[in-house]
């Protein structure tokens, strides 16, 4: 029996602007092998990655970081949660480690933070991976939209916040949406609760949500980008999102009409019960374009 190469993977900090972001990088065979950046989601972190990293980090330099406020990444208690500052925390880290070139996974949370970061350094982006990660307003469900326009002096709009931080939400997200839930670990859904029940994390969480709407008034620059750029495209969706519909996924071909699309029967966590059909996928991407 041969066995697949099965990587190191290092755990580390390392500071940015006084935020002590944490971060999982695999150790592939080849020191010049293609690197993805892996930008997780609400209400994850790089734990969500994990699995693939065992899968495509003996083959490529997978890098996950911890947005401040989520997994094992320190803020100081004056940081201001918004997406700005999230993509300033990101694109700094993308600095500390010295990347130049990457290919840019994007998922939930992912893609304003990832988009933000493309326009900035539009010069590092060999390619994008989107994974449930919207830019369109068509791309947005009605409950999203619901979401999104919560303000924080809307009577109870807090509350509704607060109400998707608890363990049958977030166990939702993972399941909600999967053909066989059988298929999706608990150990993902649990570790993020406890991540949202540590000190502090509701609150930024709470913040980020009001905060949300700030990303619609960027989807026509990002878009833009998009067309300008034309970056090598895999979209990998999963078509039963509470949050981000299908027609999210063909909305990119608008502006990245070459871009290879492909849409699986599950939820919002595509990875989770998926990644025996999405890992070859992104292998062969990298292979393309890393």
């Amino acid at each position: 029996m041969t066995i697949p190469p099965v990587p190191r993977t290092l755990h580390r900090h390392v500071d940015v602007d006084g935020t002590r972001v944490f971060y999982r990088e695999s150790v592939p065979q080849r020191p010049d092998a293609p690197v993805l950046l892996l930008l997780h989601g609400f209400p994850s972190a790089s734990h969500q990655f994990r699995r693939l990293i065992d899968v495509l980090g003996a083959h490529y330099r997978l890098i996950a970081p911890d947005y401040p406020g989520f997994g094992h990444t320190d803020a100081p208690e004056d940081f201001t949660y918004t997406f700005e500052r999230l993509a300033d925390i990101t694109e700094g880290f993308v600095q500390r480690l010295g990347l130049t070139r990457f290919v840019m996974y994007v998922f939930d949370f992912g893609a304003p933070v990832g988009f933000r970061l493309a326009t900035r350094r539009p010069e590092w982006i060999a390619g994008l991976v989107v994974q449930n990660g919207n830019t369109y307003a068509e791309g947005l469900s009605d409950v999203a939209r619901g979401f999104i326009a919560l303000r924080p002096q809307d009577p109870g709009a807090e509350k509704t916040v607060r109400d998707l931080l608890t363990l049958p939400a977030t166990r939702g997200q993972y399941e909600g949406g999967t053909a066989e839930p059988h298929f999706v670990a608990p150990d993902g859904w649990t570790l993020d609760q406890h991540f949202l029940d540590l000190p502090g994390r509701k609150e930024a969480q709470v913040a980020l949500a009001f905060d949300y709407h700030s990303n619609l008034a960027h989807y026509p620059r990002w878009q833009a980008w998009l067309r300008e750029h034309t970056p090598p495209t895999l979209i990998l969706w999963g078509r039963n999102d509470m949050f981000f519909p299908e027609t999210g996924a063909h909305a990119y071909l608008t502006d990245v009409p070459e871009a290879e699309l492909h849409v699986f029967d599950t939820g919002h966590f595509a990875l989770e019960d998926k990644l025996p059909e999405i890992a070859p996928l992104i292998a062969d991407f990298l292979d393309r374009t890393g």
